[in-house]
């Protein structure tokens, strides 16, 4: 028993070394530019389910403003199980996923509804 609790605690560290590596690569990667981030939108199609501003639809998301972290876009994208179709780095590399959270980001909140005077 004392020695599967060992191989337990190894391999929980040998995963959480393993996140917390990814988490640093990411990190460590060039910054993201929101201009080709959205070229990598259009072309992928993420679009037609999550709207040109990632402001979500009936079969995508809300995605912007205020995107969800890159480590978390890129681990569902990665290993969608839903309607969305899993996007490999084949597909999809790792940059333009960079890119397109750059341009998530990049995307401006809308005005408050109580500054508009139409819907006050």
């Amino acid at each position: 028993m004392n020695s599967n609790l060992n191989c337990s605690v190894k391999s929980l560290v040998a995963l959480l070394l393993l996140c917390g590596g990814l988490g640093s690569a990411l990190a460590q990667s060039p910054a993201g530019s929101a201009e080709k981030g959205k070229t990598a939108f259009v072309q992928n199609g993420c679009w037609q389910c999550h709207g040109f501003v990632g402001q979500g639809g009936s079969a995508g998301a809300k995605l912007a403003p205020d995107p969800k972290p890159i480590e978390y876009i890129q681990a569902f994208v990665r290993n969608s199980v839903g309607p969305m179709p899993k996007y490999t780095e084949k597909i999809l590399s790792n940059q333009d996923l960079i890119d397109i959270h750059a341009y998530l980001k990049s995307i401006p909140k809308g005005p408050d509804y109580k500054s508009i005077p139409l819907l006050n």
